[in-house]
């Protein structure tokens, strides 16, 4: 995931609209549509803003909004191009023009997986959610059988660089907590030994946001894949992590460990690079688990106190207890784990902020 500076002033978004609806105007792609009918469906922790438009064919379409100074809409045209080659449900572009920032995308609708997910689990059914988990972990399984040579590596620059975040955003900003000398070396060396293991594992291709947010239910039982552009070469573990541990909604250990055993067997049926034996697979996926968990922390920290989004406070409880657990669990995080638990602490006295 990623974020950006607070949001433009409002003028330059009514300017950003005005523009936009011009562009359809002109029916690019042959996609006729009503301009007047645009209206907001979401927005991300970046600058990019979806709009839903009505159309004659098809009846309604997904226009993509990039400021062209803030965001490159090419990542997203290469990635969907790729993973729809590869046999993935990546939205069918229509229309793109680079240059002002705007895309025409197929309509996946508005059921996302938390949706579907959260209501499932207000009514007690969990075959549904079941199925659903399944079936994303099937579709993932299928997103790293395409080759990512293509794409940049996970590498150790780009790995701490994310985990650096933690430190100067949510222990120093959030928390306003300074560490010592001695702390910063404990954090440093956990950060080598998790660094250290997710260079190790065998590599795929990398949605990075493989979560209930960004995949959508679609009728005929497959699933909607959104916000790839940052995808990479990189840890095989990583997008699974990203859906049984989300940031979002959390499942009971042994719910993930059902799930992650079904994507081990199938990925080892299609011949991806996973450990032979499961225990080491899933030291692999708590690892990377804690190097994302970390980083996620400091971004919603981030997003919460330079970019005005509030909204992200209330999942940080969620993520740092996925943290803690993995740091408790093995012998050579346990230092970190009691600096977290210091940090908690800290945290608790200030469980107001949240």
């Amino acid at each position: 995931m990623s974020a950006q500076a607070r949001p433009a002033p409002e003028r330059a978004v009514d300017a950003r609209l005005n523009a936009l609806r011009a562009w359809l105007g002109a029916a690019p792609g042959g996609i006729v549509a009503d301009a007047a009918s645009v209206r907001a469906v979401s927005g991300d922790a970046s600058f990019r803003r979806y709009f839903r438009v009505d159309a004659q064919h098809p009846a309604s379409c997904i226009v993509m909004d990039a400021p062209p100074d803030k965001e490159d809409v090419a990542p997203f045209l290469r990635v969907c191009a790729l993973l729809r080659a590869g046999g993935m449900r990546a939205p069918e572009i229509y229309a793109a023009d680079a240059a002002q920032g705007f895309v025409l995308l197929a309509d996946f609708g508005d059921v996302t997986y938390l949706s579907a997910l959260s209501a499932a689990r207000a009514t007690g059914d969990t075959r549904g959610a079941d199925a659903l988990m399944r079936r994303a972990g099937a579709a993932l399984v299928r997103l790293q059988r395409i080759d990512a040579t293509s794409l940049p590596r996970y590498d150790d620059a780009a790995l701490r660089r994310e985990l650096e975040l933690f430190p100067q955003w949510y222990v120093a900003r959030h928390l306003g907590v300074e560490l010592d000398a001695g702390e910063r070396e404990v954090l440093q060396r956990g950060f080598d030994a998790l660094v250290a293991n997710n260079l190790a594992q065998p590599t795929v291709l990398v949605h990075r946001d493989w979560h209930s947010r960004n995949l959508m239910v679609q009728g005929d039982d497959d699933v909607g894949v959104l916000d790839f552009q940052d995808a990479v070469n990189g840890p095989l573990s990583y997008d699974l992590v990203s859906m049984l541990r989300d940031a979002y909604i959390d499942w009971p250990e042994e719910q993930q460990l059902d799930w992650a055993v079904r994507y081990w067997e199938a990925a080892r049926a299609a011949a991806l690079p996973v450990a032979a034996d499961f225990a080491d697979f899933y030291r692999d996926f708590e690892w990377m688990g804690l190097q994302r968990q970390l980083k996620v922390l400091g971004i919603f920290a981030r997003l919460h106190h330079r970019d005005g989004k509030d909204q992200y406070l209330t999942d940080m409880p969620r993520v740092w207890a996925y943290a803690r657990a993995t740091a408790a669990r093995y012998a050579a995080l346990t230092p970190l784990a009691r600096l977290l638990d210091r940090l908690q602490g800290v945290r608790a006295q200030a469980a107001y902020t949240f």
